[in-house]
């Protein structure tokens, strides 16, 4: 390297040491400033948790039953003559659904009719034999043995009418079987059998023609476990919440594609065993159906009451940071100070989580700026409330 590019290089050096120097220095007068260490205060929401009487609710997963399921099947044999229904329509209680061919059972109502005629008129004639059998008694040209047996026939031709009776009564019946109407009134679904053929009817093998199920009011299903069971017994000795066998609790109800639960109803059985294979309690609710909406077999989600009614504090969740299993939230004292305060959780009640230890009425907490306080720092409080239903301050901020 030659003598001039050498002295270059000394004179670079020197310069960038210079400059190293003089910044140390500036900062050294900087820190032993006026103010040195310190940051102002940052502004952060501070609100009191919400106090409120609230009732826990708990969920559950189940599916919608209906509350009448009717198989129609034929009460006689015969072919089947017309249907009266459109597939998968609302029918009503008593209309007409099928007809089988009506005139065998015609024909045999008409022979039980004629059956009783003569009957009728067999014993007419005996009634009349009898009455004068009786008047030669009196005078003695007859026997009584012979009034005896004419008494016998009337009685057994009594017999006989109340028999002919009975045939038509039944022949009557197997002809208004051929009608077959709806017990119910819900939606019908497609039929099982098309006109024409040959139907069986009176037996447990009887033909299946259609189903109908009914759609107002509607039941919903699901189970609880035994944990859920015991503690809702063990509520209900308490008197703190009844129990859903003698009082209807009232539920909540949504779909899978609702946000809301927007369908109310009432518990009306809670099953008489613990299913021993799964370990579950069997309930059930009743919720008005108007619309026919709600189908059975459609599953969701039913909320009932977890608890009594009771007084709880209630902050919003994103009130809340997580340090491993711990939950903690920051309160601010009257100086301003931040210190780290762990709380016990419950479920979530109107839009707010529940807090079971760890915060009172009266503490003031941070529910917007947790990013820019640290604990034992200063903060600059603005006072904010907390309100129920989801609009909290952070909603607000």
């Amino acid at each position: 390297m030659s003598t001039t590019r050498r002295r270059a290089a000394l004179i670079a050096t020197v310069l960038t040491t210079a400059l190293f120097i003089n910044a140390c220095h500036r900062s050294q007068d900087m820190d032993s400033g006026p103010g040195a260490g310190t940051q102002p205060p940052v502004p952060v929401d501070v609100a009191n948790p919400l106090v409120m009487e609230i009732v826990e609710w708990d969920e559950f997963t189940g599916r919608f039953e209906a509350d009448k399921y009717v198989e129609l099947r034929a009460r006689v044999s015969g072919y089947l003559d017309a249907i009266h229904f459109r597939d998968g329509q609302i029918v009503e209680k008593g209309d007409l659904l099928f007809t089988i061919d009506p005139r065998p059972f015609e024909a045999q109502s008409s022979r039980a009719e004629a059956e009783a005629r003569r009957v009728q008129t067999q014993l007419g004639n005996i009634v009349l034999e009898l009455r004068r059998g009786e008047r030669l008694l009196e005078s003695n040209a007859i026997s009584q043995e012979a009034v005896e047996e004419r008494q016998s026939a009337k009685a057994a031709a009594e017999a006989q009418l109340e028999a002919a009776r009975a045939s038509i009564r039944s022949a009557e019946l197997d002809l208004e079987f051929t009608r077959i109407s709806s017990p119910i009134r819900g939606r019908i679904s497609d039929r099982k059998v098309d006109v024409g053929n040959l139907i069986s009817g009176g037996s447990s093998e009887s033909t299946l023609l259609a189903t109908i199920v009914s759609l107002d009011p509607i039941h919903f299903v699901f189970d609880a476990s035994e944990a859920d069971y015991l503690r809702y017994g063990r509520l209900g000795l308490a008197g703190k919440r009844p129990s859903s066998r003698e009082v209807a609790n009232p539920v909540e109800i949504r779909l899978m594609d609702e946000d809301g639960w927007l369908h109310k109803g009432r518990m009306d059985f809670v099953d008489n065993v613990l299913d021993p294979r799964t370990g579950t309690m069997r309930a059930r609710a009743v919720l008005d159906n108007p619309d026919s909406f709600l189908t059975p077999g459609v599953f969701g989600r039913v909320r009932v009451p977890g608890s009594g009614r009771y007084e709880a504090v209630l902050i919003p969740d994103s009130a809340i940071l997580y340090d491993q299993s711990n939950k903690i939230v920051y309160k601010v004292d009257d100086a301003g100070t931040v210190s780290a305060q762990r709380i016990v959780t419950g479920p979530m009640s109107h839009g707010l989580r529940v807090v079971r230890e760890g915060l009172s009425r009266e503490d003031r907490i941070i529910v917007n700026g947790l990013q820019r306080a640290r604990p034992t720092g200063m903060v600059t409080p603005n006072p904010v409330g907390i309100h129920a239903d989801g609009d909290n301050a952070a909603a607000g901020r």
